[in-house]
C-alpha cells in the first residue's frame, strides 16, 4: 500500500489555473470602455487634426463656382494665432485661473481641514451641502448668477445697494470675477471631498505623535496635513487648471446680459463662433487643437512639479 504525503496531497487538489485566463476576462470588460474611448476620444481629436490641415476655397471670383477643399498645411494655425482676439482670449483666461486658482484651492483646503477636525458637528450633513452645488448643471448655475447678478431683480445687488454699495456685475472691470466666483461656488465642493477623503486617509498615528509632541490644531495642520496630502493637492490643481482652459458655459451664459463678454472673449468661444458663426469648420478645429496642446503642456508641467514635490 502506497503512502501519499500530505504535501503531494494538497498539491494534487489544488485547482489548474490557466495562466493566461485573467488576462483574457480583464480584456473582455475593458474591451467596451477601449471602443467608447476610441469612438468618443481618439477619432474626434483625429478628425479635427486633418480638418486644421484643410480649407474650404472657391476658384476664380467665386461667382457660380463650386468650393473646393483644399490642403494649406498649417496656415489655419497662423491664421488662428495670428487672430488678435484669440490671443486676447488666452490673457483673460489666464487672469481668470490666477483668481480661481488660489481661491477656489484655497477655500477647498481649509474647508477640508476643518471638515477633518473633531471639533466639526454633522460632518455628513455638511459634506452633502457643500458638495449640492457639484450638482447643479454648469448652465443651470450661471442662470442662477445672472439672476443674483441683475439689478432691479436681484436680492444681492439691491442688499448691497441698501448698503451704499453700487455694483455692476456685468461691467468689463467685474464680469471676469463675476465668473470666478461661479466657479467658486461649483466646484469648491468637489474639491473638499477630494481633499477631505485624503485627509482621512492619512496614518492617525502621525497624529497622536504630532499632539504628544505638543503640536496644536493649527500646527499640525500646517506642517503635518497639507504636505501629505501634496499628491491630491496636485490633483485637484491639475483638474483646476484643465477646467479653467475650457472655460466655455460661464462667459456664454454672461453674454446675454453683459456687452462686455463678446461671442470670442475666451478661446472656446472663439472656436465655437468660427465653427457655427462664420461657418469655418477649419479654423475652429485649428483653435481647438491649439485649446488642447495648451492643456497638455500645462497639465505636463503641473504633473512635474507636483511629481517633484513629492519626491522632495
Amino acid at each position: 500500500m502506497t503512502l501519499i504525503k500530505p504535501a503531494a496531497r494538497r498539491r494534487s487538489r489544488a485547482p489548474h489555473r490557466d495562466p493566461g485566463g485573467g488576462g483574457k476576462v480583464a480584456a473582455l470588460f475593458l474591451t467596451p470602455f477601449f471602443a467608447l474611448f476610441l469612438l468618443t476620444m481618439i477619432a474626434p481629436v483625429i478628425y479635427s487634426l486633418c480638418l486644421s490641415f484643410f480649407a474650404t476655397k472657391k476658384s476664380g471670383l467665386g461667382f457660380g463656382s463650386t468650393p473646393e477643399v483644399r490642403f494649406v498645411g498649417i496656415e489655419n494655425f497662423v491664421v488662428v494665432l495670428s487672430s488678435e482676439s484669440f490671443l486676447t482670449g488666452f490673457v483673460r483666461v489666464a487672469i481668470y485661473a490666477l483668481l480661481y486658482l488660489p481661491t477656489m484651492i484655497g477655500s477647498a483646503l481649509i474647508l477640508a481641514l476643518l471638515l477633518d477636525t473633531a471639533a466639526v458637528l454633522f460632518r455628513r450633513a455638511f459634506q452633502l451641502l457643500l458638495f449640492l452645488p457639484h450638482a447643479v448643471p454648469g448652465v443651470i448655475a450661471a442662470l442662477i448668477w445672472v439672476y443674483l447678478y441683475t439689478p432691479g431683480v436681484s436680492p444681492l445687488v439691491r442688499t448691497l445697494e441698501s448698503g451704499g454699495m453700487s455694483v455692476n456685475f456685468f461691467s468689463a472691470e467685474l464680469v471676469l470675477p463675476a465668473m470666478v466666483n461661479i466657479a467658486v461656488w461649483e466646484w469648491t465642493g468637489f474639491n473638499v471631498i477630494i481633499l477631505f477623503t485624503a485627509l482621512q486617509a492619512l496614518p492617525r498615528e502621525v497624529m497622536e505623535a504630532a499632539r504628544v509632541d505638543g503640536a496644536g490644531p493649527f500646527r499640525t495642520a500646517l506642517s503635518i496635513k497639507v504636505p501629505l496630502i501634496a499628491p491630491a493637492l496636485g490633483i485637484s490643481l491639475l483638474f483646476t487648471s484643465i477646467g479653467s482652459l475650457q472655460l466655455f458655459t460661464e462667459p456664454s451664459i454672461l453674454a446675454t446680459a453683459s456687452s462686455a463678454v463678446t461671442s470670442t472673449y475666451v478661446p472656446n468661444m472663439w472656436a465655437y463662433d468660427a465653427a457655427f458663426n462664420r461657418l469655418d469648420l477649419n479654423q475652429a478645429a485649428a483653435a481647438s487643437i491649439i485649446v488642447a496642446a495648451v492643456a497638455g503642456v500645462a497639465s505636463y508641467l503641473i504633473t512635474r512639479i507636483n511629481t517633484k514635490g513629492v519626491r522632495a
